[in-house]
């Protein structure tokens, strides 16, 4: 790995670790019962800001582009999670969409044309084994809707993945006006949405003006945007992976903030969730034994 993929791998993985705190900031600063307003307060005005930042709106077949994947990447996956997480445990609901980096995978021949990798099912495969180790507890229980809703949500992410790959970025529309496009999508998708489910908005003190301030422009505006950087530039499967780093976050910021402890079990998860997220960055060993021939065959005179 050169130190340019590196570098944009590793700002990349900062949106899926600001995601991580999505879960303490919502149960300690925001008011309960209004997650859908959360997800349009998180999008709508990131989108927003990123449009008067980059300065492009979609052209011709973009506007239907962005859309489908606004909606697929932030305006369904939002209210997918939400059901999830209000009818699952916490840590079933992780478990399920940590399945994301499997469906990209599988997407990936269908979409991509891409070969078949059971390396990459191998390993992630094993990150949903990891995160369940380290989020699900003695007193799991599963709901029909609750599973289809959390399955629904790594499938909704895993095509949206997939598709910004498969379509790229606009020459010359720069990663602030390509999330604007998305994230303003989605919003738009989820006002209705959220007045319809939840009605009027809540009363908002200091505590929750500054939650939905960190869930709007750390976790909205800024994530989105090194995320979908990231997308358009390294190879879809390991981007994908990194969604693994959420939980992991949010397992952390448990112990560090609400007094939660990670046991034997849960250190375990963790450390085959890093091998994993690790894993998926390297090249294949055919890769790396291609890139290591020399281009040509040497000169036999060159001894000489």
């Amino acid at each position: 790995m050169t130190s340019s993929v590196l570098s944009r791998t590793l700002l990349t993985a900062l949106a899926p670790v600001s995601w991580g705190t999505f879960y303490v900031v919502t149960t300690e600063l925001l008011p309960p019962a209004h997650p859908l307003f959360a997800g349009l307060l998180r999008a709508l005005p990131a989108g927003l800001i990123a449009l008067a930042i980059g300065r492009a709106l979609p052209r011709g077949a973009w506007w239907g582009k962005a859309a489908v994947l606004g909606v697929l990447n932030i305006g369904l996956l939002f209210p997918l999670l939400t059901v999830a997480a209000e009818r699952l445990p916490g840590g079933v609901a992780a478990t399920l969409a940590a399945a994301q980096p499997l469906a990209v995978a599988v997407l990936a021949v269908a979409v991509l044309h891409e070969r078949l990798s059971g390396r990459r099912l191998a390993w992630g495969a094993a990150g949903v084994v990891g995160v369940g180790l380290v989020v699900i507890g003695p007193s799991a229980a599963f709901d029909l809707i609750g599973v289809l809703a959390g399955l629904g949500s790594a499938a909704t992410m895993a095509l949206g993945v997939t598709l910004t790959r498969r379509w790229g970025r606009p020459a010359g529309v720069g990663p602030a006006a390509f999330a604007g496009w998305q994230l303003t999508a989605g919003g738009l998708f989820l006002l209705p949405l959220t007045r319809l489910v939840e009605g009027a908005p809540p009363a908002i003190d200091l505590p929750a003006a500054l939650g939905y301030l960190w869930l709007g422009l750390v976790g909205g505006l800024i994530a989105f945007v090194l995320w979908f950087r990231g997308l358009t530039a390294l190879p879809v499967t390991s981007v994908a992976v990194l969604v693994l780093l959420s939980p992991l976050v949010a397992a952390v910021l448990g112990v560090a903030l609400l007094g939660q402890t990670l046991g034997p079990v849960q250190l375990l998860g963790f450390g085959l969730c890093l091998a994993a997220i690790v894993a998926a960055q390297l090249p294949a060993p055919a890769a790396r034994r291609a890139a290591a021939r020399p281009a040509y065959p040497p000169d036999p005179r060159s001894d000489l």
